[in-house]
């Protein structure tokens, strides 16, 4: 925590406009996509350079060409919206858990990216975001879903990835991205505010024609080994 508290004094003087802007971009109809996405990455890089975090971004180029994908990484802890917010260059939503729709800052990031608000005990609504996020992506909107249903409390170790979460890839048909996070746990989740450098790997996608007949505990167990490898390769 003593790394948000870093980030907010030193970006003091910029909250009031970050504010205000926020509320500005909320207005969908008014500016698109591209136009919210930039700004909420621009203060997000901003953030991270102040908060002495550096992102190490691999794998960009296995991103597929076209826009109407879901990106499936490992959760470690409150920053690692921020690592992808700086290395994922092309606009994307999230789904959030609903305990932290009301957080301040993350509210308003929440309206200016479109995310969607699951309620994990809820089993009605939860099918209606998956069925909102499928009508998305299949319209061209990027999503990232953190598959483990919480954060691991075991820094680089995984928790097992949830088949459900796959859903709205199944439905859109749509590429599946793995993601492995590694060391994004420092960054807030430690109670430090040394130099850090958080490791984001894009993987190659699964293409709906490789996971095509495939049950959704199988896909889940596809991208979570995948994730576990890359982790064990470069924390060695």
């Amino acid at each position: 925590m003593k790394r948000i508290a870093l980030m907010v004094l030193k970006l003091l003087y910029y909250i009031p406009y970050l504010f205000f802007k926020l509320h500005q971009l909320s207005n969908i109809e008014k500016y698109d996509e591209e136009t919210r996405y930039a700004f909420v990455r621009k203060v997000a890089i901003k953030a991270n350079r102040k908060g002495r975090v550096t992102i190490a971004s691999f794998g960009e180029s296995n991103l597929p060409k076209e826009n109407g994908y879901i990106m499936f990484p490992n959760h470690q802890g409150l920053f690692d919206a921020l690592s992808f917010l700086e290395s994922h260059k092309r606009p994307f939503s999230v789904v959030m858990k609903k305990e932290v729709k009301d957080t301040i800052l993350l509210k308003q990031i929440i309206q200016v990216l479109q995310a969607q608000i699951i309620d994990r005990e809820d089993v009605r609504q939860s099918m209606k975001v998956i069925m909102n996020m499928t009508k998305e992506v299949k319209m061209g909107r990027n999503y990232i879903i953190f598959a483990e249903g919480t954060r691991s409390k075991k820094q680089n170790e995984i928790l097992e990835f949830k088949g459900g979460s796959f859903k709205s890839a199944m439905n859109a048909k749509c590429p599946i991205v793995p993601v492995a996070l590694i060391d994004s746990f420092k960054a807030f989740d430690t109670n430090s505010i040394e130099k850090v450098t958080v490791q984001i790997h894009y993987l190659k996608p699964l293409y709906y024609e490789e996971y095509a007949g495939l049950k959704s505990t199988e896909i889940a167990r596809i991208v979570e080994d995948r994730i576990k490898l890359t982790i064990a390769k470069y924390t060695k």
